[in-house]
């Protein structure tokens, strides 16, 4: 009987993608399956994304098993988080002034430092692994990451072209190529920073499978289905929070967007508490983001262990994967009950940018999206962020954007939130104004997006928030089912925004 593992540790996104469809077994911390050790029961092992390294949960049992697999000669594959735990050594410190240098396992000789890349990707192909026998043509997949920038000496197996770094768009050649996949001497050992790589590349599947002398594929399919169901069984990963079967009438799915008057609301911290709970009674919820950086959904999908689809990103003007009209199109006819959009910085960011769409606000103007608007209050207090939330709201009703509610984060006095509620509900069509408090941890490392992320403690905190400050049930009456309408133009756009028409 042929088994792949698939390591499920806190910090890891085993449902983010299918790997093919391939792993039959699950391997945890204590690197073992069924009591004995992975590297006496596995024919192959896949490591997947995450925050592995952030979250330092790879202990040594499971280190040791990897190891003794890669040293046995059997494939192993890292991809993103998974690949950089088989390197050298990893430097995340992103917004450091130093390096903040975490050790690999050293089985394949590269160094990791900070590049972010958001791209779905095609990447050239180098014959240095058994995976790319017979691979002529380049290899499809995307990036998600910050911490993609990879040095040495390993055997390159791919380059990937992608067409922004580091928030910056195109070189004049239309395009960066950078090292994204690599594996050690012997070829059995492979890292790469393309995810879906195993789902979007048939010859690579066929490859591994023969390479481990796969008997029964059907077998392999088979099990790979009850492994998924083990996956879905669970909100994240080891918080032994079960997901209730839940019996949804509606054909087509449901949606809210998450927006805001500006960076640093807490869009992602909503959008991620919003769907662990979701999760938690039984819905299927699936996340996408306005404009190309899908990092933001991704501690979302650790909670719901959805996937991250192909049109999970919403284009603005040239950026992102898929167009919203696309977009609705496969939404209404999947089997996702609820759907949550998160924005991109103010709402009316890129509003009067001639590349239309390139705003929140149109893509919601496109089809009516009902939206919670939201302010952070760090910067400017309370008293600020409710008159540019009025501001905001008044603009979007001119727009034909439904505000379901308003919603105020980190709210440091219930005194003076109270007060301002009637300003808002007297000046506004809203009739819900939402608080969620300030929480002390907000200053810990590990818990920034950007600066240092754990996924199981930023997602921890996130869905406690969410659960113990927010009527979930109230939330859920607020999304609505959609259909594309259209794109309004330039100067329709500049119409509405002057004379509300």
């Amino acid at each position: 009987m042929t088994r792949i593992g698939l390591v499920y540790v806190n910090g890891a996104v085993p449902g983010f993608e299918d790997f093919g469809n391939l792993p039959t077994d699950i391997v945890k911390e204590n690197g073992l399956i069924d009591g004995f050790k992975a590297s006496n029961e596995l024919d192959a092992l896949i490591i997947p994304g995450g925050t592995l390294i952030e979250s330092n949960d790879i202990n040594m049992d499971l280190n040791t098993e990897i190891k003794k697999m890669a040293s046995d000669g059997k494939p192993v594959i890292g991809i993103c988080a998974g690949f950089q735990l088989l390197s050298n050594q990893i430097d995340i410190g992103r917004k450091s002034p130093v390096p903040i240098v975490k050790e690999g396992l050293g089985i394949i000789d590269v160094n990791f430092s900070p590049l972010i890349t958001s791209d779905r990707v095609k990447a050239k192909v180098f014959n240095n692994s058994f995976l790319v026998k017979g691979q002529k043509e380049d290899v499809d997949g995307f990036h998600t990451h910050t911490y993609g920038k990879v040095e040495g000496d390993a055997k390159p197996l791919f380059y990937s072209q992608v067409q922004r770094m580091n928030y910056g768009d195109t070189n004049k050649n239309g395009e960066y190529n950078i090292f994204s996949g690599a594996c050690n001497d012997d070829g059995n050992v492979i890292g790469t920073m393309i995810h879906g790589i195993l789902d979007e590349n048939p010859i690579l599947i066929k490859n591994l499978l023969e390479q481990i002398d796969a008997a029964n594929i059907d077998d392999i399919y088979s099990r790979n289905i009850e492994i998924k169901k083990y996956l879905q069984s669970e909100v994240g990963i080891n918080t032994n929070i079960k997901v209730p079967k839940l019996d949804i009438k509606c054909k087509k799915p449901k949606y809210l967007m998450i927006g805001s008057n500006g960076s640093d609301s807490g869009k992602t911290f909503i959008v991620t508490g919003l769907a662990g709970a979701l999760r938690r009674r039984g819905y299927k919820v699936a996340l996408l983001k306005i404009g190309p950086d899908v990092r933001d959904i991704i501690p979302g999908l650790y909670l719901t262990k959805g996937k991250m689809e192909k049109f999970s990103s919403i284009k603005i003007g040239h950026l992102g994967w898929s167009d919203i009209e696309s977009t609705i199109s496969k939404l209404n006819s999947s089997n996702y009950d609820i759907v949550l959009i998160e924005g991109v910085m103010s709402v009316f960011t890129g509003l009067l940018n001639e590349k239309v769409p390139f705003s929140a606000a149109e893509i919601a103007m496109s089809s009516k999206i009902p939206m919670i608007l939201i302010s952070g209050v760090n910067k400017g207090g309370i008293e600020s962020a409710a008159v540019d939330l009025v501001s905001h709201s008044n603009m979007l009703e001119k727009f034909g954007i439904p505000v379901k509610a308003i919603l105020l984060n980190k709210v440091y006095s219930e005194d003076i939130f109270n007060e301002v509620i009637p300003y808002i509900k007297n000046n506004t069509t809203v009739d819900t104004v939402l608080k969620l408090p300030k929480i002390k941890s907000a200053d810990m490392r590990g818990f920034i997006p950007e600066v240092e992320i754990r996924y199981e403690l930023f997602t921890n905190h996130a869905m406690d928030l969410i659960e113990n400050n927010l009527n979930i049930d109230e939330i859920i009456n607020m999304a609505r089912e959609v259909e594309f309408e259209k794109i309004y133009n330039f100067n329709e756009i500049k119409n509405k925004m002057v004379n509300g028409s």
